[in-house]
């Protein structure tokens, strides 16, 4: 969609004794999720609420007695739209980061079963709803942020029956983009372990894979349950006995969560690799396939 993505630019000129004027300029352009380009010069895909807001802000430079000018634009000489969208997702990826890194702390400090208080979920879930607002281009992070604030909040521990790996056989599994440590595991023991010829495909809307079996994902029954992340919950509901899958488990609770429940390190090694080959840009199936040989690795050592 990016690249049929019409712009409105907002350029405007301040007089240098106006510092709260330029201030409260700043936090509003902010608030809007608005793109600078330059020091005086910020960018928004051009719909009606944004030229509306644009202009509002002129008006508030005009009155400051300052300059304001609008430009409504197809093109950005220098930039792609591609590359815009890719700027404006860095910016709300970097919110995101910072609100789930909230998440995590009020989680390492919160009541004994450490969750964080019911205040602190509805003030992170405002936050969440604050960001998603202002971002324009569906940045895959939105679903991570999701994911971790629902770990946060922790429901009550799933009590379903155990499944049988016959009912699921030659499936198609359906997880977020860009899969990190819980999620590359659990692909890995679904193939390995559950259903060996399954695949895989990538997405934050599940509605565009009806017939695909969501997990690690909002709302999903192959998900967090509890204290417990996907991995473990797979293992539970498919009553997998086995001493070293269970050691895996506590290891990707551990660097997925990183509430330090069962004290193992040894997987945040694997987790800083995939998120390293994902800023690399490997493609989703290639995080699974490299990632998965790494949980054969340690599965085999774990086992001897």
């Amino acid at each position: 969609m990016a690249d049929r993505t019409k712009w409105v630019l907002l350029l405007y000129g301040l007089p240098s004794k106006k510092g709260a004027v330029r201030i409260s300029l700043w936090r509003a352009l902010r608030k809007g999720g608005a793109l600078a380009l330059k020091t005086s010069a910020y960018l928004l895909p051009d719909t009606p609420e944004h030229t509306e807001r644009f202009q509002w802000l002129a008006e508030q430079v005009r009155s400051g007695g300052g300059e304001a000018t609008l430009i409504h634009a197809t093109e950005i000489e220098g930039l792609t739209n591609d590359q815009l969208a890719r700027i404006f997702n860095e910016a709300r990826a970097k919110e995101y980061d910072e609100l789930i890194a909230e998440v995590r702390k009020a989680r390492r400090t919160g009541d004994k079963r450490g969750t964080p208080t019911t205040h602190n979920v509805e003030r992170f879930r405002a936050r969440l709803e604050e960001i998603r607002r202002i971002d324009f281009f569906d940045c895959p992070r939105a679903a991570d942020a999701e994911m971790v604030l629902q770990k946060g909040a922790r429901g009550k521990r799933d009590k379903s029956p155990r499944l049988l790996t016959r009912d699921y056989q030659r499936r198609t599994w359906l997880t977020r983009l860009r899969p990190g440590i819980d999620r590359v595991g659990s692909a890995w023991l679904i193939r390995r372990f559950i259903d060996p010829q399954a695949k895989f495909v990538f997405s934050n809307d599940p509605k565009r894979h009806p017939t695909a079996l969501p997990f690690d994902m909002t709302g999903a029954e192959f998900s967090h349950h509890g204290d417990d992340c996907t991995f473990e919950t797979l293992v539970k509901r498919f009553g997998i006995a086995d001493k070293a899958l269970d050691k895996i488990a506590e290891m990707i609770h551990d660097a997925d969560l990183e509430d330090g429940k069962f004290q193992r390190y040894e997987c945040i090694g694997i987790d800083r690799l995939l998120s390293g080959w994902a800023r690399q840009g490997m493609s989703d199936d290639d995080l699974l396939t490299r990632g998965g040989e790494c949980f054969n690795g340690l599965y085999e050592a774990l086992r001897k």
